[in-house]
């Protein structure tokens, strides 16, 4: 058994996902550790990919530019909907503003997007990454490696 992070290693660690100004996004620390598999996709690949080579016990942290982190915002990606195309089978039935809505494509397969603008005739969903083109901080602390 190693003590350095492997691309394929189980690990347990502390870890906070915060933007550049501090604001936290996502974290463990203050409660239970995360036990995750790396490779699987529990952890976002540019974030895996930091803590990779590093050893049991360690603390680090790491900024991650916007195109490193979780890519560019992609204006590609943003989609105008007539109303009247909407499925019924959307989540929520009726969106709000700024909420998440869910679509599922024929495949089965779920793609979820923020509503971005919303009128009577359409409203505008954004399918890119909620921190694509946004600088993070990435702090970790790696318990063990089981």
């Amino acid at each position: 058994m190693s003590d350095i992070v492997q691309a394929d290693s189980l690990i347990t660690l502390h870890y906070r996902v915060a933007t550049t100004d501090g604001a936290e996004l996502v974290g463990t620390y203050g409660s239970t550790p995360a036990t995750l598999q790396l490779g699987n996709g529990e952890l976002a690949p540019p974030l895996e990919q930091c803590i990779i080579g590093k050893r049991t016990g360690e603390h680090h942290e790491f900024t991650l530019e916007a195109e490193r982190a979780f890519g560019a915002h992609n204006p590609q990606l943003m989609q105008r909907i007539p109303r009247a195309q909407i499925p019924a089978s959307i989540s929520p039935a009726e969106p709000e503003l700024h909420g998440a809505i869910e679509f599922s494509a024929p495949s089965g397969q779920k793609f979820t997007g923020v509503v971005r603008d919303l009128n009577e005739e359409s409203i505008v969903i954004d399918f890119n990454h909620p921190l694509a083109g946004k600088a993070v901080r990435f702090e970790v602390d790696i318990v063990g490696i089981l």
